[in-house]
């Protein structure tokens, strides 16, 4: 199954905007009033941007660093391992 391209429109949202629209779709479905085809096509729009928003936290930990202390005492930078 080929995998939907996130739209433009939420490609351009921050995080933080996406996951609240998220949250209120949520809340709706929830809800369980309105209309099948009003449900499903939330639901749509909710895993997309479930999807966008997964991708700004894995681009915002790609950016997360760790400063180390080599054993001659010179710093260097790598990348934060938090599994």
């Amino acid at each position: 199954m080929a995998q939907v391209r996130i739209p433009p429109e939420i490609e351009k949202l921050s995080f933080e905007d996406a996951l609240s629209e998220l949250e209120k779709i949520v809340r709706r479905l929830e809800e369980g009033k309105g209309k099948l085809d009003d449900a499903i096509k939330a639901y749509e729009r909710g895993s997309l941007l479930k999807r966008h928003c997964e991708a700004k936290l894995q681009e915002a930990q790609a950016r997360v660093e760790k400063i180390v202390l080599g054993p001659d005492g010179a710093t260097d930078v790598e990348p934060l391992d938090v599994d």
